[in-house]
């Protein structure tokens, strides 16, 4: 009689890490893992024009941007907090909130298990004050509505539904706006993530 092993739940990372995506250790998370794999995940499923999609990590650097301009005094840490508000997509991609709903509980554990390792792995704190989790979701909410305008066919209006009203200027963050290839949002992710830690 043959007993079957249990699933592989581990995946390899190009660093050499086996990250267990069930139960991560902040010991095999690697930030240029992190950079690669984001920069090579399309955001809105990859329904954007051009011929360049609008990467996850370009979109986490623009996050961080926009928590900067939306409360400039914000420490480095609080904007290192928003660059990695997406990080766990390395491993499990970027779902559209409607799948993430249909999923449920499942997806949001695992989703939170590897959120935490990743905050733990560079010193931030895994539970966020009220303050820095509400700055984030509306650097976060800001970046969706520019990319749903420029990039995704939405409708300003229905744009303003969903995500609501910038209060910062498209003009502050025009090269953030550009779509980048995936070497270069993952250069750009990376030499933010390293500005942003020499600054703590």
């Amino acid at each position: 009689m043959t007993t079957r092993s249990a699933p592989r739940a581990w995946q390899r990372m190009l660093s050499g890490r086996r990250l267990d995506i069930l139960n991560p250790s902040p010991l095999d998370v690697e930030i240029e893992d992190i950079a690669h794999g984001l920069a090579r995940v399309a955001r809105w499923n990859g329904q954007t024009c051009g011929g360049v999609i609008f990467s996850v990590a370009q979109h986490s650097v623009l996050v961080a941007e926009i928590c900067a301009l939306i409360d400039p005094a914000a420490p480095a840490r609080w904007r290192l907090h928003g660059l990695l508000h997406d990080a766990p997509e390395y491993v499990i991609g970027d779902m559209i909130s409607p799948f993430k709903a249909a999923l449920g509980e499942v997806y949001r554990e695992v989703e939170a298990r590897l959120a935490r390792a990743i905050l733990q792995r560079f010193s931030l704190n895994p539970d966020p004050p009220t303050a820095l989790a509400r700055l984030t979701k509306k650097a976060d909410r800001a970046s969706a509505f520019f990319e749903a305008t420029l990039y995704a066919g939405f409708e300003p209006d229905e744009a303003k539904r969903l995500f609501g009203a910038p209060e910062i200027d498209p003009r502050q963050l025009e090269h953030w706006l550009a779509p980048m290839g995936s070497e270069q949002a993952q250069a750009a992710f990376l030499e933010k993530f390293e500005t942003l830690e020499r600054a703590l």
